[in-house]
C-alpha cells in the first residue's frame, strides 16, 4: 500500500459511455483501461473511492433543449442502471466495492466529486481528511468537466493531485487540452497509469 495516496474515479458510468444518455466517445475503452488499473494496482492505494452523478431533480442542469454548457439531456438519473458504476469497473472492484462510494447531484448540477457525499453523510473532503490522505491520483469521465472539476477542487483542498491522462477521456480534443492546462497550472500533475507510484 501506498503511503497516503487515494485513487478517485470519477464518474465512470455507461450514461457517460456509448450508448449512454450523455455518451462520450471512447467512454467504454476507458473503463476498460480503469478495471485494468484497479486490477494491478489497487492495493498501491490507501482507499479506492468512485463518484457518480446521482441525479433526480437537478433544476436547470437538465433541459430539453440544453445548450451542453450549462444545461444537458437528462443523465445519470438515479436508481437507473445507467447510473450505476460501468460494468467493468464494477466488476474489477468486486467482490467488496470501492472503498468510498460518492454520489453527488441529487438536486443540483454537482460537477466535482466534492460536491457530493458518502452514504454516512460525510463529504470527500472529510473523507480524505479522517483517513489521512494527501495524495490523490484521478481518473474518470469526462476530462473536460468533472474530472477536471474534481481534480481542481481537490488542488484547492492540498491535497497532491495526479491526473491520470491514459484513464480519462474529454468531450473533445481542444477541451480535453484545456483542462489538462488548468489542472497543471494549478499545481496538478499530469501522468500515465503506468508511470509508477512515485
Amino acid at each position: 500500500m501506498t503511503g497516503s495516496r487515494a485513487l478517485l474515479i470519477v464518474d465512470v458510468q455507461p450514461t457517460f459511455c456509448e450508448g449512454g444518455e450523455l455518451a462520450v466517445s471512447g467512454g467504454n475503452l476507458v473503463a476498460d483501461r480503469i478495471a485494468d488499473h484497479l486490477k494491478a494496482h489497487r492495493d498501491d492505494y490507501r482507499l479506492t473511492i468512485t463518484s457518480q452523478d446521482w441525479h433526480q431533480d437537478p433544476g436547470a442542469h437538465f433541459s430539453e433543449h440544453p445548450d451542453f454548457v450549462d444545461s444537458w439531456p437528462p443523465h445519470g438519473l438515479a436508481g437507473t442502471p445507467n447510473a450505476e458504476l460501468h460494468p467493468a469497473v464494477a466488476a474489477a472492484l468486486a467482490p467488496s466495492g470501492a472503498d468510498v462510494t460518492i454520489k453527488k447531484g441529487l438536486r443540483q448540477a454537482a460537477y466535482s466529486a466534492f460536491d457530493g457525499t458518502a452514504p454516512d453523510g460525510r463529504t470527500l473532503a472529510e473523507v480524505l481528511r479522517s483517513a489521512g490522505i494527501d495524495e490523490l491520483d484521478v481518473c474518470g469521465i469526462a476530462e473536460s468537466h468533472c474530472v477536471r472539476a474534481s481534480a481542481l477542487d481537490a488542488l484547492a483542498a492540498g491535497l497532491t493531485v495526479r491526473l491520470l491522462t491514459d484513464l480519462t477521456v474529454p468531450v473533445t480534443e481542444e477541451s480535453g487540452a484545456a483542462a489538462r492546462a488548468e489542472i497543471s497550472s494549478a499545481g496538478g500533475v499530469l501522468t500515465t497509469s503506468g508511470a509508477g507510484s512515485r
